[in-house]
């Protein structure tokens, strides 16, 4: 049971963080194409690791990392606020390169889908 509500309140603030995104102000924060990629709530619930990543590279991740824990205290109360929660639990901001490393995936996969057309086709001319 308790599986399912720590599940259920890490979606919550992985939803309600991705939503505040847009009203923080900090350019660390405003400036780029950021994710919250997940959120991982400890079963007491008293600490939340959350992953954010950047369209922009990895540094811009970690640079929205230290934007994050400077607008810390903000987000606990419009956590608290939004979801009800008696005690929300501490936030520990992780930078996190799986859209960068998503991209290069895709970009290799592009690239194999090119051979096989090119192969496809000189057999094709043959």
């Amino acid at each position: 049971m308790a599986n399912f509500k720590t599940g259920r309140i890490s979606e919550d603030i992985r939803r309600e963080i991705s939503a505040l995104i847009k009203e923080l102000k900090d350019p660390r924060i405003a400036g780029g194409m950021l994710t919250v990629m997940r959120c991982d709530v400890s079963n007491d619930m008293s600490h939340c690791k959350v992953y954010i990543s950047s369209m922009d590279g990895f540094e811009k991740a970690k640079q929205a990392v230290k934007g994050f824990e400077s607008a810390s205290g903000y987000i606990k109360r419009e956590l608290s606020n939004a979801l009800h929660l008696k005690k929300c639990p501490e936030l520990k901001f992780i930078a996190d390169n799986s859209i960068e490393h998503s991209v290069t995936i895709n970009k290799i996969l592009k690239e194999i889908e090119e051979k096989e057309e090119h192969k496809q086709n000189e057999d094709i001319e043959e």
